[in-house]
């Protein structure tokens, strides 16, 4: 069964049976129903709005450094911050962590962080008590839990929303990298509406469920008789839970100091909108699914969500590229005497000048050592490394050199050898033709393929973000909206 950020043992595969989840009530314990029914006002449901909380510890037995690992070309804490942020009806995300690298991830894509004591981030220590740690710090006039490190965690400032403004927490998981933005609105308005004392995500399942009893002969069903094999359309669904997210009335939430209290309701999620990871399997098949499932998502979204549309915005303020299959088809022409020359877009020239124009450095790095690549980036009036064997390092050393942090950088790549670079910059791009270990650890893949318009497509994409005014700085949590 797979675990994220210790969740216990109240998760289980057996499918959840909706006759259970959806029966009669039992005390709401500090629900909207148990105000509502003392008579105490309620403002109107569809102008309530969440505070997401995002718990992300940085040990993990299963998977090191996993809730850091790369979908998408994306942190997974990174896109369920942005997930949460292109939701209607969250307006603060925060992620309570443990870990400088998961903090420095999340407040680039734009949360707050807060920081989680030793004592609450142990492999034994509960969901809930790192939740409810982070609803405590939230409270105006509680005292500072953030680092200097971590300075956008707000501190009680004139505006700061309060328990009562944000009467519902949306629990989300890291390791769950595909959540639709709609799905987190359609639980929070259940709960907001008195509905459900607490949503959450499962994905409906007809399989059928067996034990194997220790010391019986035989194994047994557990939701189905085995002499009787209705069809599909005959059965009615059960659900999984997926781990994804927990939708709840934040005062029930520190009533019942769990997760699952009051009235029980599903959000149905889509089958691959439910991959959890736990291990390096299913971190390779969601890096497998995210180009198709982060697609998806953004269409049906009317908007970017975690993946990018056709013209992403990309916000960086520098740009790094290979050189073959990139500025070239990957193809080399050689004459009688042994020459060799290569094919380039002048497109891809002028995308480059007008990048220079606007002040974005550019430089090239390149695995091997030809003259026609030092001509080509001389020509283009950039820099140029050749005969580069670890990527990353050489890139991390100029923009280190440079002042230019990696997140602000984007790396066009079509290669297996572009990996430690993919693997380093906030925008890891590339070409439609690039091997599938590139494909993966991209973040956006691009339509024109390499020496055929790719940089000039890059270029543009990237002073489209600066002419549209995108902010080069951390976006405030307060305010932003994933424009990606």
């Amino acid at each position: 069964m797979a675990r994220a950020d210790s969740v216990e043992a109240h998760r289980t595969e057996a499918a959840v049976d909706p006759a259970v989840t959806e029966a009669p009530p039992r005390p709401a314990r500090g629900g909207f129903a148990e105000r509502a029914e003392a008579g105490a006002p309620r403002s109107d449901a569809s102008a309530i709005r969440a505070t997401a909380i995002i718990p992300a510890r940085g040990g993990s037995l299963g998977l090191p450094g996993k809730n850091i690992a790369r979908v998408g070309g994306v942190p997974l804490v990174a896109r369920a911050v942005r997930a949460a942020l292109a939701a209607q009806r969250i307006d603060r995300v925060v992620v309570t962590t443990d870990d400088r690298d998961i903090a420095a991830a999340a407040r680039a894509a734009g949360a707050e962080v807060i920081d989680r004591p030793v004592e609450l981030a142990g492999g034994e220590a509960s969901s809930e008590s790192a939740l409810l740690h982070a609803l405590d710090a939230l409270e105006p006039g509680a005292p500072a839990q953030a680092s200097p490190e971590h300075a956008s965690l707000e501190q009680a400032s004139p505006d700061s929303r309060t328990a009562a403004q944000h009467p519902v927490t949306v629990f989300i998981q890291a390791t769950s990298p595909f959540i639709h933005p709609a799905d987190l609105d359609t639980a929070i308005g259940r709960v907001a509406s008195g509905e459900r004392d607490v949503v959450f995500a499962a994905a409906a399942t007809h399989v059928f469920l067996w034990r194997d009893h220790a010391g019986s002969d035989t194994a047994v069903g557990v939701n189905h008789d085995s002499a009787h094999r209705p069809r599909r359309q005959e059965r009615e669904p059960e659900y999984r839970e997926t781990g994804a997210f927990y939708v709840f009335s934040t005062d029930g939430f520190r009533a019942a100091q769990h997760r699952f209290f009051g009235r029980i309701g599903i959000q149905p999620v889509e089958a691959n909108h439910a991959l959890e990871i736990d291990d390096l399997a299913d971190l390779e098949r969601a890096q497998a699914l995210a180009a198709h499932v982060d697609r998806g998502i953004a269409a049906s979204a009317g908007r970017s969500v975690v993946l990018d549309r056709e013209r992403p915005c990309i916000d960086v303020d520098a740009l790094v590229t290979d050189f073959d299959g990139v500025h070239t088809d990957d193809t080399v022409m050689v004459d009688q005497l042994g020459r060799e020359s290569v094919r380039v877009s002048r497109s891809d020239g002028h995308g480059i000048a007008r990048l220079r124009k606007a002040g974005v450095p550019v430089l090239i790095l390149s695995a091997e050592e030809n003259p026609v690549v030092g001509r080509r980036a001389e020509k283009l009036g950039v820099e140029c490394v050749q005969g580069v064997g670890e990527k990353g390092a050489v890139l991390r050393d100029w923009a280190e050199a440079r002042s230019i942090r990696l997140d602000r950088i984007a790396y066009l790549g079509n290669d297996r050898g572009d990996l430690p670079a993919l693997e380093l910059v906030g925008w890891p791009v590339a070409v439609p033709d690039a091997a599938p270990e590139a494909l993966a650890a991209a973040r956006h893949v691009l339509t024109q393929p390499g020496g055929h318009g790719a940089v000039r497509e890059l270029a543009d994409l990237i002073l489209a973000a600066r002419e549209s005014g995108a902010s080069s700085a951390v976006p405030t949590p307060r305010t932003v909206r994933d424009p990606e």
